[in-house]
Parts: C-alpha cells; structure tokens; sequence
C-alpha cells in the first residue's frame, strides 16, 4: 500500500504511513508473526519523502517482515503488499471507468474479467479498490476521464468490456436541453468519448433509475456516437430480484459490437436470471454479526472497543446461505469495519423506541422528535429498517448519519459492514480510509452480485 499512498496522497503522506504501521502491526500481533529486526531498507528511498526516522525504520521492518513471510500470511496482511499483477495476457479484458472502491469490478472478476485500467477520480475511493485487487499500480489513472478517454494508446488494451457510471444532470422530462448538451453532463459525454476510442466488444453503462426519461435521446447519444456497429438498449434492474436484500433500481444500458449476442438478448438473458435467484432479507445479512453498544464519545477518531467495534478484529464466523452466497469459497478469519458512529442520546432514545418499519412519524416519538414542526419534511429524518424485508436502498448518504438506517434490533445505525453485506460485499473485502468514507465507497458501489449476474451473461459470448 506504502506505494498507492507516495503516488496519490502526498499532502496526508506521513499520516497514511502512520495508519498503515498501526494497521500492520496490529494484524500481524493477531496472526503471531514474529517481527524482523533488520536493518536494511527493503522498501525505495523515494518513499521516506517527509518521514521520521522512526517511522521510516519502523515501515522498513514491517515490509521486510511481509515479504519474508509471504507465503504463510492470511489474506489480509497479504494485501498490505505492493501489487504486481498487470493483466496484460488475460483471456477477457475491461476498462473500469468512475470505479469507486470497485463493486462492479468484484462481481465482474468472479466470472473471469480481469481490470487492465482503473479510473476514478476521488483516490480516498480508489484506495480500497488498490487494496483489495493484485493490480499493478501503473493499471491506475487516479484523475478525470478526460485524461484518458482520447488516449488512442487505449486501443492497444484490446478490452473486451468497458464500464462505468458517468454522473449525469437532468433528467427530468422538462428539461429540454439534451444531456450531451448540458454542460454538467461533461463526464457522460466524455464516457462516450472513451467507448468511441476503444470500441470494446461490449460495454455497460450503470446510472440512477431518472435516466429512464430520457431513453430514447441516450440511446440516440450512443448510436451517433459509436456508429451502427453495436446494438444497445437500456433497461430498468432492481437488485432485490437478484438475491441482494436491497431494494436498489438503478438503470443499466449494454452494448454489444458482436452480432450473435445483440444487447436485448443479454438483457433478456439477465432478466431471466431473477427468476432463480434465490431471495434474501434484511435478516439474512445481518444475521451473526457481534452486536454493537451506541457510541456516546464524540470526536473519539480511532476509538476501538467491544463495545462499539473495531476496523479489524479476529472472528468466528458461523455458516448461512446468505455467508455462502456472498463469501463463495473465500475464507477469512477477520472482520473488518465492523463499528459503530457517535450518537447523541436523544438519537439513541429515538432508536430504541421506534418500532421497525416505523420512520420520524411514528407516535412513539412524538415527544422527543427535533422536527415535529416541520414533520412534512422530515418524515425520513429517522426511520427503522425492518429486518424481515429487504432494505431501503443504501446510499452515500450514510456518511453523514444513519439516522434512516436504523438496525433493526440495536438502537444504532447500521455499521459499515453491515451497509457492505446489504450490498452483497464479501467479507473479505476491506474499506480503507476513514470510518465516513467506508459509508460513501459503499454507497456508491454497484451491488456486488448483481454486477456477477450481468457479468456471467456477458462473458459466456466470449468464451
């Protein structure tokens, strides 16, 4: 990681070492791994920068200690060790554009794509992606997709799939300005810069459920852009009907350059999915999971306890078919980001009395509720997920408050992994950064699973 952090974060350098030394040291205390006490520098002298002696001797031996020990580390600690794979030979290559912490690019690895190019352009987001994934770090392009998406070395990539996300403004069918047009719509046209440039076989483009209403002109946008040399169509997915206990619509538009495989046929194909996957609730996510106390101490960066979790601990995890499905045959003997956030104690009352399925409205709280007057606005201020339904769709938002992510049995909000379960995150699968930023990679993530599903009805036309 110590190279992710002297590339793309040099105003926070010293402390993002500082966090990786306390990270490292602590797991590897966990597993019994005897620290080196060599001398000798095993990382480049580039990457003391503005370190102290100390902690620059200290990384040193923490590296050497990895390195040496390599082969008998648990998956976690391996992680913390410079990434090398660059995907060059792989069989079925992708572009992974607005990737976030990499939710699509996860379910598309389990059917066999392999990233030969990362963009995103917040590096506290990428960080995560960088952690979780062997890629080598020159596979990265922390930046705009403006940078990149008239690169004509991209052709050389010869990427099967291109995906991504691009932010997009106006949707609204009063809006008469076409999207291409509107200038806060510059990502989006810079997306289909990018496809235009590397023609993949096929690409996917995911967005809110509002880019509905205007169908027919992004369909139109693609066509002009990329010529008559694919078929393309959009459709309308909510991910509760593929086994994530969640409901989460969201828009998906395919495209397809190979005639045999026309993109209402993969659509079609991924419809019909739903109709065998086996369905999940709240509960099923939720369920093993150590129970967490409301956390009383505000400010308290870095608090870590029983009580009110930790970012790694040592876990004993029971088996579910809800663990089998999200975790496949990984294994791992960590829970990470398992903690809960500050909550004053008129929130923690309000937690506890509110019944699940009830929001700001409910009578129980009436007496305590801040925005009683102004109840017509605020009537999702609070409100219990009921854990026999799937959830209300998980959003950035969290990382502001999970005062509309209330646990259904614990009066809290719901912890990070617990937000990461609901999007069908493997538990393997750690969030770096601060406790805020895990809520916001999360998300922003494409559900996990439901990223396999459309993965597996793309890659099957290649094989």
């Amino acid at each position: 990681m110590i190279e992710f952090y002297h590339k793309y974060f040099k105003s926070s350098y010293k402390a993002k070492v500082s966090q990786l030394i306390k990270d490292i040291d602590g797991l590897m205390i966990h597993e019994g791994v005897q620290l080196g006490y060599s001398a000798a520098e095993s990382l480049p002298i580039q990457f003391k920068e503005s370190l102290s002696d100390k902690d620059w001797a200290k990384i040193n031996v923490l590296y050497k200690t990895l390195f040496d020990n390599e082969k008998h580390l648990s998956v976690t600690l391996k992680k913390f060790i410079n990434k090398k794979e660059k995907n060059n030979s792989a069989s079925y290559k992708f572009i992974d554009t607005f990737s976030g912490c990499g939710g699509l690019s996860l379910g598309l690895k389990k059917v066999g794509f392999n990233s030969v190019l990362i963009n995103e352009i917040e590096p506290r987001y990428l960080e995560s992606y960088y952690f979780n994934h062997n890629i080598h770090i020159d596979n990265y392009h922390c930046g705009d997709i403006k940078d990149i998406s008239s690169d004509t070395n991209l052709m050389n990539k010869d990427a099967d799939l291109v995906v991504g996300g691009p932010p997009c403004q106006g949707f609204s069918m009063a809006n008469r300005q076409r999207l291409l047009d509107d200038p806060r719509n510059i990502l989006y046209k810079n997306y289909l810069e990018l496809l235009s440039n590397v023609r993949p076989k096929f690409f996917v483009m995911e967005n809110v459920k509002g880019m509905m209403n205007k169908s027919n002109e992004i369909l139109d946008d693609f066509h002009n852009m990329l010529g008559k040399d694919y078929s393309i169509d959009m459709v309308l997915l909510n991910a509760k009907n593929f086994g994530v206990p969640q409901n989460r619509e969201r828009v998906f538009v395919i495209g397809s350059r190979i005639k045999d495989a026309p993109a209402s046929q993969i659509i079609a194909d991924v419809i019909e999915t739903s109709e065998n996957c086996k369905k999940f609730k709240l509960v099923d996510a939720l369920g093993s999971l150590p129970e967490l106390k409301p956390k009383k101490v505000k400010n308290a960066r870095g608090l870590e306890n029983d009580d009110i979790g930790y970012k790694f601990r040592t876990y004993k995890y029971s088996s579910s078919k809800y663990l089998k499905f999200i975790n496949s045959n990984n294994n791992t003997n960590y829970l990470s980001n398992h903690t809960n956030r500050f909550n004053n104690d008129r929130d923690v009352e309000i937690f506890s009395r509110l019944p699940q399925g009830a929001n700001s409205l409910h009578k129980s709280i009436t007496d305590i509720m801040p925005y009683s007057s102004r109840n017509h606005m605020f009537k999702d201020k609070y409100y219990k997920l009921n854990e026999n339904e799937v959830s209300k769709t998980i959003t950035s938002h969290m990382k502001f408050d999970c005062n509309m992510y209330i646990h259904p049995t614990q009066p809290r909000g719901l912890s990070p992994r617990e937000a990461a379960r609901v999007q069908t995150f493997p538990d393997d699968f750690v969030f770096m950064g601060s406790n805020n930023t895990w809520y916001a990679q999360i998300g922003n993530a494409v559900p996990v699973k439901l990223a396999e599903v459309i993965g597996k009805e793309i890659i099957k036309y290649l094989k």
